[in-house]
Order: C-alpha cells, then structure tokens, then sequence
C-alpha cells in the first residue's frame, strides 16, 4: 500500500479488503463508479473472514454481506407449465437462511416492507418458497383467499432488501444463529429503485446502524443520492472515493477534504437541469455542494457564493430559495415536482455555481 496525502493506492483488492478491515470505524463509506470492483471488493472482505480447515473446508466466518450475489440467492419459479403458481424461491442451501422458521421473518420482515411497498407474502419454509399479493379475491365457496402476483423487478429488491434487513437486526441483537457475523458489508443495495425509496432505503440504514455498537459495517455505492444522505444522517463515518488507477485502485479520504464524490452529485444535478426531471430534493443536494464549495474558497458560508455583491438583490433572494427548498423532511422523503419558477431558479442557482467555482467541462457534455 502506498500513501500520498489523503490518496492511499492498493495493488489489489485483497489489499484494500484488509485496509477496511483494519479500519477503527462503525461504519466506513465507499462512493464508487459502476465497474470499479465494488462487488468483487465486498467478495475479497468476505473471502478474508473465513476460517478453512485442514481439509478445504469452511469452518468459520465472521462477514454477513450485501450484494449482487446476494440477490441471486433468489430466483422465480414461473410455472411455465401451466403459467398460474408463480413463486420466488429461496436457495437454502447458503448458510443465509440459518434457522428462518424459528425467527417468524413474516413479522420481521412485514412491518420494514410496508415502509416501502403496499404487497403483502408468505414463506413457505419446507419448500423455500414465497408468494407475494395485494388483493384478496372470492374463490368458488365465497371464501376470500389472496390473489397471488409476480411482482415487479423493483418491488422484488425491496423485499430481499427487507429480507437482508431483518438479518441484520438479529446479527446486531446477538442472536445465536447470527452471533458469528462481526462485520456487515452493503454494496448497492438500491438497483432498480426510483429515487424516493433510494433516499428512504438510505435514512432507515443509518437509523438501524447508528443505534448499535456491536458490528462495524461498509457501504459501498454509485448511487449519488443515496451516499448523500448515507452522508448526512452518520457524519461521523468514514468517508471515501474509490477508484481504479494504473498501479490499481485507489482510495481518497474525504472526511476532512472536499468530497470528491460531490462531482459526481453535481453531474446529476446538471442532468436533471437538461431534463426537467428536477425534484425538491435536488434542491438539498444542491445545498450541500454549495456548502462544501464554499468551505473550500474559505467563505463562511454558501449566502456569499451566491450573493456576488452587496447590492445583489437577486443573489439574496436565490440564498433565501435554497434555505426554504432545502430543509424539512419534504425535501428529502416526497418525490414532489418543482413549480416550473422554482425549476427556472434552480437551474440559474446552478449554472451560476458551475460559471463563478470552475469545475472541468468535459465532465458535463
């Protein structure tokens, strides 16, 4: 490993993997582009809490894990025979699912799903098997009986997002079928998501892991938002931008520095501005940039970026857009569409930040 001011490079994964093991932190952050090695980063850390016995086998482990593979624990079963019984099914061979029927994960996992989802499930332990519905229907004798559903790619990751959760909760409470799990390792676990459940999936996490002290726990993520407000609710989690480079990958420490992956909000807020997609959201998101914009030109605060002279009337009025825009929950929990005038201001805020604080141009085509 080499270290260069707040720019550590690793010559594999496997290195950067002991790195965050090493790391004296509850919680450490990574913000990543699509393709950097997320995924297989959150496999190495698993790979190096594992205890292998004389005989190959694996006796021990210490990484409960989210990710990709994770998901693919789960697969539908069509009924591509008589295409009616249609049911997400469960690979319980993976130590995943240790003791489920014991831990009623029906009541566990229900009242985290409804946070998210208006569909209700069963578990079918003998058969590892779950079926999913909304509507209750009559049948031939007039008893009511569900109305059974496939649902969609979305609504499928919340629910395994919520299965994973409720693991979670019984490995931070010390539960015996879980007591062996020390670290928990979370990449990406809002694929398929609209922004409003990404920004809640994001507050709920923080909410679970800010409230335990027994395991320490990493994020890994491309999403923006979602590492945003990841951001925001723990502030006292380490925080890092994670990249490829020649010698291999690099991690920038951006606790204490301008935060590197603010590019990368910015490129969205820039895209929502070319498509009119923008929400009141945008406008929190916009603050922060601000906020860190101006830390770094050393002013006191984001009003002087804004307000370019002392008589600046419109600059006063567009400091007091983005302090009303930008706080309250509705902000970051209601995906509400801007008024087309508070559009036209956000869009003249922004591009004022990107005209008077240079950022690279190519970044924004």
């Amino acid at each position: 490993m080499a270290k260069n001011n707040n720019i550590q490079t690793f010559n594999d994964l496997d290195g950067l993997a002991q790195h965050l093991r090493n790391q004296d932190k509850k919680v450490t952050l990574l913000f990543a582009h699509n393709g950097t090695g997320k995924t297989r980063l959150s496999m190495a850390f698993k790979e190096l809490g594992k205890q292998i016995n004389e005989n190959g086998e694996d006796v021990s482990r210490d990484t409960l894990y989210f990710n990709a593979f994770t998901e693919d624990l789960f697969f539908w079963d069509n009924d591509l025979e008589n295409d009616s019984e249609r049911v997400l099914k469960m690979n319980t061979d993976s130590r995943f699912f240790s003791s489920l029927a014991e831990m009623e994960m029906e009541s566990r996992i229900g009242p985290l799903l409804h946070r998210y989802a208006d569909f209700n499930f069963e578990i079918d332990y003998s058969n590892g098997s779950i079926v999913f519905w909304r509507e209750m229907v009559a049948n031939s004798d007039g008893t009511e009986e569900p109305a059974y559903i496939k649902v969609s790619r979305g609504e499928e990751n919340l629910f395994i997002w919520c299965f994973f959760l409720a693991i979670a909760q019984w490995a931070i409470d010390g539960q015996e079928a879980y007591d062996w799990v020390q670290y928990l390792y979370i990449d990406d676990p809002i694929s398929s998501l609209d922004e409003n459940n990404a920004i809640a999936v994001a507050a709920d996490l923080a909410h679970l892991l800010k409230d335990q002290d027994r395991l320490k726990t990493i994020i890994s993520s491309h999403h923006t938002v979602f590492f945003n407000v990841l951001c925001n609710e723990m502030k006292r989690a380490l925080r890092y931008f994670l990249t490829k480079a020649e010698s291999g990958y690099e991690l920038r420490d951006t606790t204490d520095t301008p935060h590197f992956y603010h590019v990368a909000m910015l490129k969205e807020l820039h895209r929502v501005a070319k498509t009119g997609e923008i929400y009141t959201y945008h406008f929190t998101i916009l603050r922060s940039i601000m906020e860190k914009t101006a830390t770094f030109h050393g002013f006191s605060g984001l009003g002087e970026i804004i307000k370019r002279e002392p008589d600046d009337e419109d600059g006063e009025l567009h400091a007091r857009y983005v302090n009303l825009l930008s706080h309250g929950n509705h902000s970051l929990f209601e995906p509400v569409d801007m008024m087309e005038e508070n559009k036209r201001i956000f869009r003249k805020i922004l591009n004022n930040l990107m005209n008077n604080y240079r950022f690279n141009p190519k970044l924004f085509p």
